[in-house]
């Protein structure tokens, strides 16, 4: 049997196309929900996010910029020829969320939730594995999907770069 660290690599490669489609399908069940959830109520989202010390002045924005951009990244890894910014986009709003929580937690007395539906359920502890489980999943998508070095495009390999005199 091999051990666990070189088996998940293995697997990854091998499942590939399949692995990327579900990754890409948690995000997008995950963003769609979040996005749908928080515009169903946006008055409620922007009086939570004005209760944060970090988002007050700016919660109008806010409350229709987050859903907007989970949308658009939704499109984005629906897209296969996209897909790639898509999970880029991903990442960094799950990064963005999860430093935001961070900052939350360490800087305020005040906690709102603002994530929308059943994700306001989760306490924070569990908001925070939630999201790096999701950033570990972009990482892994990212990873899957970008072309080895010597497959792209821009890579002149050692040796063939052509000098001019």
């Amino acid at each position: 049997m091999k051990p666990i660290l070189t088996a998940f690599p293995n697997f990854f490669r091998r499942h590939k196309g399949i692995v990327i489609e579900v990754i890409c399908f948690l995000f997008i069940l995950l963003f769609v929900y979040a996005a749908v959830s928080k515009l169903a109520d946006v008055q409620k989202f922007q009086v939570q996010i004005g209760q944060s010390p970090l988002l007050t002045n700016i919660a109008g924005f806010t409350a229709w910029f987050i859903p907007i951009i989970e949308i658009v990244v939704a499109l984005l890894l629906a897209w296969p020829r996209l897909r790639l910014y898509g999970l880029y986009g991903a990442f960094a709003l799950m990064v963005i969320f999860t430093a935001y929580i961070i900052a939350i937690l360490s800087f305020s007395e005040h906690i709102p939730c603002s994530c929308g539906g059943v994700l306001e359920k989760l306490g924070w502890t569990e908001h925070l594995i939630f999201n790096i489980v999701y950033i570990a999943l972009a990482a892994i998508g990212i990873l899957l999907l970008t072309p080895p070095r010597y497959q792209r495009e821009d890579f002149t390999p050692l040796g063939e770069q052509g000098y001019s005199h």
